[in-house]
């Protein structure tokens, strides 16, 4: 409060007191310069709560109102943060979203994504191994597996097992070749291409989930 202000708070008696150069005087100045910290903190609270604006000591504290926090998880308080200050703005920023696509692969990928600033994470359910997840790293990321790991775990539905594998997604295990069906039969006017609007079955095995487009439905989380 500015001492003006303060001085009109008190009785008749006082304020005629509190001249220039009075007792009075001084202490209403020292008073307005102790409110003047905390009024500019008041004035721009909401800067605190912003990702983009709140100060880098008390951006890791937000990401405990996002459920985020285990991307900071440490074994000591005055541990360093295991990635920069700036993807864990990005984080906050994008913490609705990932909370309501967790437990999809979307929401998964996103949260790798966003953590580590590298594209590229594949995620592969093995047909042979239900409820079973395979996180494949790209190389740009092998040395955060710790990281990449911590979030996996909380990221995945609770009843998925899942195994994080360093290496190159753009060469994934091969299957042994299929045996030569021999010369493709000649098509009958049913077997024409399908008419638009038609879907066809894709086989299940490498999980891949575009961006939702914001006219598409939500994906219940598992």
């Amino acid at each position: 409060m500015r001492r003006a202000a303060i001085e009109r708070l008190l009785p008749a008696a006082y304020q005629r007191a509190a001249g220039p150069g009075s007792v009075l005087g001084a202490l209403l100045d020292v008073m307005e310069a102790l409110h003047a910290p905390d009024e500019a903190v008041l004035a721009d609270v909401d800067a605190l709560f912003g990702p983009y604006r709140t100060p880098d000591g008390f951006v890791a504290y937000l990401t405990r109102w996002v459920a985020m926090d285990h991307v900071v998880a440490a074994p000591r308080a005055d541990a360093p943060l295991p990635l920069p200050a700036g993807r864990l703005r990005d984080l906050v920023a994008h913490g609705a979203l990932l909370a309501r696509w967790r437990g999809t692969p979307y929401g998964m990928r996103t949260a790798l994504e966003l953590a580590t600033g590298v594209t590229g994470f594949v995620l592969d359910e093995p047909p042979e191994r239900p409820f079973h997840l395979v996180v494949r790293v790209p190389p740009a990321a092998a040395d955060r597996l710790a990281l990449v790991t911590r979030i996996v775990e909380a990221e995945k539905p609770a009843a998925v097992t899942v195994e994080v594998v360093a290496g190159d997604p753009a060469d994934p295990p091969s299957d042994p070749p299929p045996p030569d069906p021999g010369p493709p039969p000649t098509p009958e006017p049913d077997d024409a291409e399908p008419a638009a609007g038609v879907a066809t079955v894709r086989a299940v095995g490498r999980a891949h989930v575009p961006a939702p487009l914001p006219h598409d439905p939500p994906e219940e989380p598992s």
